[in-house]
C-alpha cells in the first residue's frame, strides 16, 4: 500500500448555530488522514459526529474551522475540483424508485459522462460483484430495503473515481447482502481505490478497515489500526463462560470484578474484564460456585476498547 495522503484532515470542527439557543458542536478539532487504496473507518455511535464529516469531505457543508483536503484540493476553497474525484453514499437512500435496476445504472453512468456501451460493461461486473443479476429488471419500489441500498452502493462502484466514501453504507441489509456488499468492498479496495466509511457497527469495521478513527460527540478518541487500538494500555479480555441449567449466578454476580460489560445469554455470560488475572480470578470463583461448565478467555474486541474508551471519558451512561 502506498504512502500517498488521499485524504488529510486538520483541527476540523464544524459548530451548529441557533438563534436564541447555545450552539452545537458536531466535530471538535479531529484531524487525520488517510492513505491510498486504504479502507478507512469512521466509527462512532449514533450522533458522534461521523455523517457530518463525510458532508464536509464531500463538500455537502463548509466547516466552521481547520481544513480538510481530497487529493490535495480543499474542501471548502475547491469543492468542483473535489467532487470530480469522489462518489459517495449518504445515509438517504438514493434510487430511482421507478425505475428498473438497469435503468438506474445507465442513468447514473449516463449522468456521470459514461457512454451505452461503457455503461454496459461495467455494469455486467459491478451487478455480478454485488449479486444484483436477478433483481436486474425489478423496479427499485419493489425491492426490498436492504437490496436498494445495496444498488446505491453499487451504483458507486460504477464509475472511476479515486475515493469513495460509505455513509452507513450497510444499513437495512440482512446478513447475505452485508457479506456480498463487504466483499465488494474489499475487492475494489485492493484495486487502489481509497474508501472512507462510516459505521456504527464495530464488528464490521474490525473485519473490514485498515485504520480507524473513534469519534464520540464529535471528539476524537482513538485512531490507528485496529490492532493498535486494541493494545492501546486497553488489555481487555473477554471471558465466555458456559453455566450449567442449575447455576444460580446472575449479572450482579460480576459486579465484584468491575466488568466493562456483562452479557447474559441462555448458554451462560460473555464478560468484558480490564487484565487476564482478573479473567482467571472470575473463572476460579465461578468453578467454586459449580457454576462452571465450560469457559474460553480471549482478547477483547473492538466494541469492548471503544466502551473503555468513553468509560475513560468518564461519559458512560447506564
Amino acid at each position: 500500500m502506498e504512502n500517498e495522503q488521499i485524504i488529510e484532515v486538520q483541527n476540523l470542527t464544524k459548530l451548529f448555530t441557533q438563534r436564541g439557543r447555545p450552539g452545537i458542536t458536531a466535530l471538535n478539532h479531529i484531524s487525520f488522514s488517510v492513505r491510498k487504496g486504504e479502507i478507512f473507518g469512521l466509527l462512532g455511535p449514533n450522533g458522534a459526529g461521523k455523517s457530518t464529516a463525510i458532508k464536509i469531505l464531500t463538500t455537502l457543508q463548509l466547516p466552521t474551522s481547520g481544513t480538510a483536503r481530497v487529493r490535495g484540493f480543499d474542501v471548502a476553497s475547491q469543492p468542483r475540483d473535489v467532487r470530480r474525484q469522489i462518489c459517495a453514499v449518504i445515509q438517504e437512500n438514493a434510487i430511482e424508485v421507478y425505475l428498473s435496476v438497469k435503468n438506474n445504472f445507465q442513468t447514473f453512468g449516463r449522468f456521470h459522462g459514461l457512454r451505452p456501451a461503457e455503461i454496459d460493461r461495467r455494469s455486467a461486473h459491478v451487478v455480478e460483484l454485488f449479486g444484483l443479476k436477478e433483481y436486474w429488471n425489478e423496479r427499485g419500489i419493489d425491492l426490498s430495503g436492504g437490496i436498494k441500498r445495496r444498488v446505491q452502493v453499487a451504483k458507486m462502484f460504477l464509475v472511476d473515481r479515486p475515493v469513495i466514501f460509505l455513509d452507513e453504507a450497510t444499513t437495512g441489509m440482512d446478513t447475505f447482502n452485508k457479506r456480498a456488499t463487504l466483499d465488494a468492498i474489499r475487492e475494489e479496495s485492493h484495486k487502489g481505490r481509497t474508501i472512507l466509511l462510516t459505521t456504527h457497527l464495530l464488528e464490521e469495521a474490525e473485519e473490514l478497515c485498515d485504520s480507524i478513527v473513534i469519534i464520540h460527540r464529535g471528539t476524537l478518541l482513538a485512531r490507528g489500526s485496529v490492532e493498535e487500538i486494541k493494545s492501546m494500555g486497553l488489555q481487555l479480555y473477554s471471558v465466555s463462560l458456559t453455566t450449567p441449567p442449575e447455576s444460580l449466578i446472575d449479572r450482579r454476580w460480576f459486579d465484584r470484578w468491575n466488568p466493562v460489560t456483562v452479557e447474559q445469554s441462555r448458554s451462560g455470560f460473555l464478560v468484558s474484564i480490564r487484565s487476564a488475572a482478573q479473567a482467571l480470578d472470575l473463572i476460579q470463583a465461578a468453578r467454586a460456585a459449580d457454576s462452571l461448565a465450560q469457559f474460553e478467555i480471549s482478547r477483547a474486541s473492538l466494541e469492548d476498547v471503544f466502551m473503555e474508551l468513553i468509560d475513560r471519558k468518564g461519559e458512560r451512561h447506564p
